[in-house]
């Protein structure tokens, strides 16, 4: 939330300009806080009424410790949701909001849980969308729940690895956040584990 204004004012001005036609450019909403249902649906209205296409990515969040600190230290209302129940919630009702609004709006269904790809999945068969649909994506950390990913692809629906970049002091705590996440959602760590060493597994036995 320290920076996170700035960079929806830059985000949005760049969409009035160059997504008239399509969503070339996406902004991030992170459903970790209490009020990104209402500002996706806020900003899908006011693209609406500006001619544009909104282009959103929708992810969990990834400083949850650091907003909750700053709060603390100022003396001001968390931002941050009181539950990762209440997070999922949130985050699977964006999905579906995003998909039922699809013609005017452009999606990244940014996830490492295997039930919020399965929730984009189900809304696109009941909205009978392709699943190959340009204005629908799914995208996971590069190495990280290739299962997800590989089994997406395999499918026919869009999707994207997507890889951070920048300073080694930068990079390494998001890296290992998000390596956090993924061993807290239902043993998924354990699990992409188990799944590596039986297709290695798999591989030798073709091999021999």
């Amino acid at each position: 939330t320290l920076i996170q204004n700035a960079i929806d004012d830059l985000a949005f001005a760049m969409m009035k300009k160059y997504n008239q036609s399509e969503g070339l450019i996406m902004n991030t909403f992170q459903m970790y806080r209490k009020d990104s249902l209402a500002f996706l649906k806020k900003q899908h209205q006011l693209a609406l009424e500006g001619g544009y296409k909104l282009g959103a990515k929708i992810v969990r969040g990834a400083y949850m410790e650091k907003e909750r600190a700053r709060a603390i230290e100022l003396g001001y209302e968390s931002p941050i949701q009181n539950s990762k129940s209440d997070t999922d919630t949130d985050y699977n009702e964006a999905v579906r909001y995003a998909i039922e609004h699809i013609s005017d709006m452009k999606v990244m269904i940014g996830s490492h849980n295997e039930h919020s790809n399965l929730t984009g999945t189900s809304a696109m068969q009941q909205a009978g969308l392709a699943h190959n649909h340009r204005d629908i994506w799914f995208s996971q950390l590069y190495g990280m729940c290739d299962q997800i990913s590989f089994n997406l692809s395999a499918q026919g629906y869009n999707v994207a690895k997507y890889v951070p970049y920048g300073p080694v002091a930068s990079v390494t705590p998001y890296l290992i956040r998000r390596a956090d996440e993924n061993s807290s959602v239902a043993g998924q760590a354990i699990k992409e584990l188990g799944l590596l060493n039986r297709e290695i597994s798999r591989r030798r036995a073709l091999r021999n």
